[in-house]
């Protein structure tokens, strides 16, 4: 079964790495929209869900966000973190940045101890606007599932022009203010094996973070069914392996099992 969440605003749900977590979803709330076709994106494949609305404008984010603050001024919880994700990838908003500011606004007017989140595929950080709007928020959370093209390729299924080099060459321009988020899985697609839990995929990925120098590595396994059946979750052994490789480099690592 996939997820697809209500737009603009969805929650408070509890996050597996971020505690009490109000959703803004940029995208339409009838299907995905995304750079990405992942084959572990609990909100299925882009084909299965083709949304046929448009997407919420940066005046319906702002009343829906504020209404919701106020809600939850009124009657709790209290936030500890706004995250920007949902039914695809957040950056793609042609209004992103605005949103962003205008969610700093209502952050530090109803909950100014909340931190701001987004989880992004890192496809856009190429935009002069969007890596500035990255910069100001307190948790700026970029994908990096692998440094391997053509597994990038089978695993994470870019629409358009892709390279990994690219990404990781904007990614050190953030100055270590950004966090990496990293995928582990095993089992298999259309017939290849897809697990990246081994020294030929850890340690290329392992130098290519120690050049970005973030300030944290989040990694995780599947935890929501996938669109493709075949996939399985990377034990916690083989996460707790990869996270002390990571602190060694000298950068804090969380798991998510």
């Amino acid at each position: 079964m996939t997820v697809i969440y209500p737009s603009p605003i969805f929650g408070p749900v509890h996050s597996r790495r971020l505690g009490v977590s109000l959703g803004i979803n940029l995208l339409p709330d009838d299907g995905k929209v995304c750079s990405f076709d992942c084959i572990y994106c609990e909100c299925g494949f882009n084909a299965e869900h083709r949304t046929k609305k448009l997407l919420p404008t940066r005046e319906e984010v702002r009343t829906a966000l504020e209404e919701k603050l106020k809600d939850m001024q009124a009657n709790g919880p209290a936030p500890d973190v706004l995250t920007f994700a949902g039914n695809g990838e957040p950056t793609a908003h042609p209004h992103f940045p605005e949103i962003i500011d205008d969610t700093l606004a209502l952050r530090d007017k109803y909950f100014p101890k909340a931190k701001v989140s987004v989880l992004s595929n890192s496809t856009f950080i190429d935009s002069p606007a969007v890596f500035d709007a990255l910069n100001k928020i307190d948790n700026n959370i970029l994908k990096l599932d692998t440094v391997d093209e053509e597994y990038i390729h089978r695993l994470d299924r870019p629409n358009g022009k892709y390279s990994v080099k690219k990404i990781i060459e904007k990614m050190k321009e953030f100055k270590g203010n950004c966090i990496i988020q990293t995928m582990f899985l095993k089992g298999s697609y259309l017939g290849k094996d897809m697990d990246n839990t081994s020294d030929k995929f850890v340690l290329p990925w392992l130098e290519a973070v120690k050049e970005i120098a973030p300030r944290q590595v989040m990694i995780y396994t599947i935890d929501r069914e996938t669109p493709d059946h075949d996939l399985q979750k990377a034990t916690h052994e083989e996460l707790d392996r990869i996270v002390e490789l990571i602190k060694k480099a000298g950068i804090p690592a969380t798991a998510s099992y």
